[in-house]
């Protein structure tokens, strides 16, 4: 497993680190109000903060439902809270067509577990030089992600990572098989996903839900399992949320839960 450091987080190998934020941009004010929130927790922790944001969401379930700013005002956005907050920062890319103007503006691109397999997303994500991280697919043996980390790491770029989301169990439910981690962590540095792995995708007349309540069982699971990082989707009113807010944490329950996942790492460490 190769590490490597993003703008000061040390991304394999290094102290337990955080990727956070909303599901997608609702508004500039909403996503600097959550970086500046979630900032102050994870400073106060001593955690490593990478803050997450999607500027569009592509594989929404309706083509009604709100999918973000688009990618000129996303990227903006983005960047001025990388800027203001002295953040790295990461968002998805769905097309090649993206990369390059992302990678202009944040320090990680992250391929969509449903794309994980497409070479030219891969390889256009990986010819901008930043970051990388992959999201295993939901249909994907931990495995065969090595597949998708030689395609980057081929294309010139070492800083590549990835993120296990939970596989498809049946329709409408998802499962994590913590094997999943360690078979991934033996060719690079793994994230654990705790609130997608949460989501009951489709499951009610046609839009996405999800069981919160268990997103610190699964995380500290993980934890103790060794995985580098830690990936949620966090909001401060879950209810109202435009995207994803049936399986994200609540911002209050954050610092808590971060509490318990270094308890969790430092007891493994030992």
């Amino acid at each position: 497993m190769s590490s490597f450091d993003l703008s000061g987080v040390r991304v394999g190998g290094g102290k337990l680190f955080l990727i956070a934020g909303p599901c997608v941009i609702e508004s500039e004010a909403h996503v600097r109000k959550m970086a500046d929130a979630i900032q102050r927790i994870t400073s106060d922790l001593g955690v490593p903060y990478i803050f997450k944001a999607s500027y569009d969401k592509a594989n929404r379930t309706s083509i009604k439902s709100f999918r973000g700013p688009g990618l000129t005002e996303g990227c903006r956005i983005l960047k001025a809270v990388r800027e203001a907050h002295g953040l790295p920062v990461l968002t998805d890319v769905h097309t090649p067509q993206d990369c390059a103007a992302v990678g202009e503006a944040v320090d990680v691109l992250q391929i969509p577990a449903f794309l994980c397999r497409q070479t030219d997303l891969l390889i256009a994500a990986a010819e901008t030089g930043r970051a990388i991280n992959v999201k295993k697919g939901q249909f994907v043996a931990p495995q065969d992600m090595r597949h998708a980390a030689e395609k980057i790491r081929e294309s010139g770029n070492e800083r590549v990572f990835l993120t296990e989301r939970g596989a498809s169990f049946g329709y409408n439910n998802l499962v994590v098989d913590m094997r999943s981690l360690p078979i991934m962590r033996g060719f690079a540095p793994v994230v654990f996903d705790g609130t997608h792995s949460v989501q009951t995708p489709s499951a009610a007349n046609g839009v996405s839900g999800g069981q919160p309540e268990f997103i610190p069982v699964l995380a500290r699971a993980a934890v103790a399992a060794g995985v580098d990082g830690v990936f949620l989707e966090v909001h401060d009113d879950p209810p109202n949320a435009k995207s994803d807010g049936a399986n994200a944490l609540h911002l209050n329950h954050l610092k808590r839960m971060l509490e318990q996942l270094l308890a969790v790492h430092q007891a493994v460490q030992m």
